[in-house]
């Protein structure tokens, strides 16, 4: 009795070529805003292979035919997931959040009734540190929190780092700008490099995600008195980075305030706003009712 050998299956070698990229390009730009310029070549590659490979796709044809008729989009989040770039740390750009504190929550808290909440949107969330700042910042350098009710909203487009959020754990070197009596009063240590978040401020923070460039996802939030939007518009190009800026504005009550990162200009973007400087920081601001931008 003989047996035959058994040639193993070849390695399937995928590739993504010049017009699939194009294609792929387009196709992301359309579900998210984010625009992918010659230079993330490399980066866009490897992680459309490696999510072909995680599916099982045997080349880009049949992956990008399975996202795009995909009817639960699991596929297109995991694909979300692995595009954005997610690398934050606490108290980053800390001046913002001095001006916040220092002056636009107390010009904020004259225009509102008594019981009104002042909200405050962070997008992107990333894993929690910009949001989870305010917090910290408004309960130890704003006394007006003693007097207000605030709520905190936190959106981004990939599940994953919200998840990473709601779980609270942060490397020494994300906390590393902390004050210490900060650290010691809302973290506790786990082993050498680690930190956890309080529960107390995670339960304070409401997570959703949210597709900045989806209306559906954006009409929703409404009645918003400041907002920080910080190295986002970067990856949009000028088309979906006017629409951002207009569902922001949207967003926001009159008179509210935005927040965006150091390189990046809203006066650049949309006509909407107006200017405001103020010792600590410039940002923008959506006119009061009857206020010409």
């Amino acid at each position: 009795m003989t047996s035959a050998l058994r040639t193993p299956p070849a390695r399937v070698e995928r590739v993504v070529t010049d017009a699939d990229f194009l294609k792929f390009r387009e196709f992301f730009y359309r579900k998210t805003g984010i625009h992918f310029d010659e230079n993330k070549r490399y980066f866009v590659d490897k992680r459309l292979v490696d999510r072909m490979e995680a599916t099982g796709a045997a080349n880009f044809r049949e992956y990008f035919i399975g996202l795009r008729f995909e009817a639960e989009g699991l596929e297109l989040q995991h694909l979300v997931n692995s595009m954005t770039v997610n690398e934050t740390y606490f108290l980053r750009e800390a001046y913002q959040f001095d001006c916040m504190t220092n002056s636009l929550m107390d010009e904020l808290a004259t225009r509102k009734r008594p019981g009104e909440p002042l909200r405050i949107w962070s997008i992107p969330s990333s894993t929690g540190e910009e949001p989870y700042s305010i917090a910290m910042q408004l309960l130890e350098r704003w006394p007006g929190i003693h007097l207000h009710d605030v709520e905190i909203l936190s959106s981004d487009i990939d599940t994953q780092v919200l998840q990473a959020a709601q779980r609270g754990v942060y490397s020494a070197r994300s906390v590393a700008n902390l004050p210490k009596h900060w650290l010691d009063k809302y973290f506790t240590r786990r082993g050498d490099n680690e930190w956890a978040i309080s529960r107390d401020l995670v339960a304070a923070v409401e997570f959703t995600r949210v597709n900045l460039s989806d209306p559906a996802d954006t009409q929703r939030f409404r009645d918003i008195d400041l907002v920080f939007c910080r190295n986002l518009l970067i990856y949009f190009d000028d088309v979906s980075r006017r629409a951002a800026a207009e569902a922001l504005y949207d967003a926001l009550s009159p008179g509210g305030f935005i927040c965006l990162g150091h390189s990046e200009s809203m006066s650049r973007i949309s006509a909407l706003y107006r200017v405001r400087r103020f010792a600590d920081a410039m940002v923008y601001q959506k006119p009061l009712t009857g206020e010409a931008p």
